[in-house]
């Protein structure tokens, strides 16, 4: 085995050129794969955790059966009572990984600042259930690129008053921190409400169609406007860990079922249809560059080892003389193949480490597609797809001498050995 691999390396270094170019071909083929799903496992990891925590989304969203559809017309009839709100946060509590669980209550209706008014969309939650929320939002790198300082929300724990609005919003209504704005809201009899709030926190949204007209309040304040006190649409549960929402997810829903309480509970991934969207279409776009990338490696290979075959048809018929079976012929060529095949795809992976460091000390930024704000460019290692890529590669790499190897080691000895 050892005499095959020296042979097949000899045999790699007879003609450089076209071993380095075929090379070259196969390490940048296996960067490009490389980089582009670090890219795309950078986005999903920042999405996910922004779906979590920015969205405030949590991990999983309890509410009662028929709220996201039913509720819509009849809100009142789908809420959480106080009491059921207490007593599905004293069971979910008593539960692992159960690290937050935080009342909620949407609502929507006009803003003004006295002169002009506008619509607005607001999320009513506990200010220290939203702090706790988005603690762990941002990524050492992503808090050191400075991008995202204003993505933060914050309300007054002291002062229920106080709204955050989004810059858009604020924008429009040519308010600033500490100004009075007034908000109209039907209650949930039907009834118009009216309240003065004062502006506090502004912050981005992310997104270019919610930028103008988001808000967030604290939790009596919602409930004050829509009179709905001590109620809420849906409870935002937070775990210590993501890999757990499936299992956490079936647990709690079999023993709230048990205690009587007819409720669904829905992840975060399916409560997010943008990292849905997102992810389907980066998958799409990398199957397709997959494709193409080893399309041209299969090319490149067999196009070089049919080139070597021909060249060195008469070493074949020597080699047949002296005693080398047919298969012998096949695995000398085989391997020389997969030591190409390895060899490019370790040259492109340090190819991949080396661009994947000098791109995330740049301090790039880009804008996304239907964002309000520049986000940072970073690659991370998706050592899953790193490893099967270079499988997948070396495999068929090797794959690709086989027929030209196979079809010389089926020429008769005479005529290999007077090929010119």
């Amino acid at each position: 085995m050892r005499n095959l691999f020296k042979l097949a390396l000899r045999g790699l270094l007879r003609n450089r050129r076209r071993s380095l170019v075929t090379l070259l071909a196969i390490a940048f083929g296996f960067s490009a794969i490389a980089l582009f799903a670090g890219y795309t496992h950078n986005v999903y990891d920042g999405m996910a955790r922004g779906a979590v925590h920015s969205e405030m989304l949590g991990h999983l969203t309890l509410n009662k059966r028929g709220m996201r559809k039913e509720g819509k017309l009849d809100p009142e009839r789908y809420l959480l009572t106080a009491n059921e709100v207490a007593t599905i946060t004293r069971l979910l509590k008593d539960e692992p990984h159960v690290v937050l669980v935080a009342p909620r209550l949407a609502l929507s209706g006009l803003v003004s600042n006295g002169r002009a008014s506008t619509i607005f969309i607001a999320e009513g939650i506990a200010p220290s259930a939203m702090e706790y929320l988005q603690k762990d939002v941002l990524t050492e790198r992503e808090k050191k690129s400075g991008l995202y300082d204003n993505f933060k929300k914050k309300l007054d724990p002291a002062h229920s008053e106080v709204v955050a609005l989004s810059e858009g919003l604020v924008e429009m209504l040519h308010l600033s921190g500490g100004e009075q704005a007034q908000v109209l809201v039907n209650t949930l009899t039907g009834q118009a409400n009216a309240l003065d709030v004062t502006v506090g926190h502004t912050f981005n949204t992310g997104n270019a169609g919610s930028n103008d007209k988001f808000a967030f309040v604290s939790l009596a304040l919602a409930q004050s406007l829509l009179d709905a006190e001590g109620r809420a649409d849906r409870l935002t549960i937070l775990l210590d860990d993501m890999a757990q929402t499936e299992a956490m997810r079936t647990r709690l829903s079999e023993k709230l079922h048990a205690a009587g309480f007819d409720v669904e509970i829905m992840t975060w991934q399916e409560l997010s249809d943008f990292y849905n969207q997102v992810h389907g279409m980066f998958d799409m776009i990398f199957g397709f560059i997959f494709s193409i990338v080893l399309t041209v490696v299969v090319m490149s290979v067999a196009n070089s080892m049919g080139m070597t075959v021909v060249e060195r048809t008469r070493e074949i018929g020597t080699l047949r003389a002296i005693g080398l079976k047919r298969s012998g012929v096949v695995r000398l060529f085989t391997t020389e193949s997969m030591l190409l095949t390895l060899i490019g795809c370790t040259v492109g992976l340090l190819i991949t480490l080396g661009v994947r460091w000098g791109i995330n000390v740049a301090n790039i930024s880009y804008v996304p597609p239907n964002s309000a704000s520049p986000v940072p460019l970073l690659v991370d290692m998706d050592y899953g797809r790193v490893l099967f890529t270079f499988a997948l590669m070396g495999t068929v790499g090797t794959l690709a001498a086989y027929l030209p190897a196979r079809r010389a080691a089926r020429q008769a000895i005479i005529d290999a050995l007077g090929h010119v």
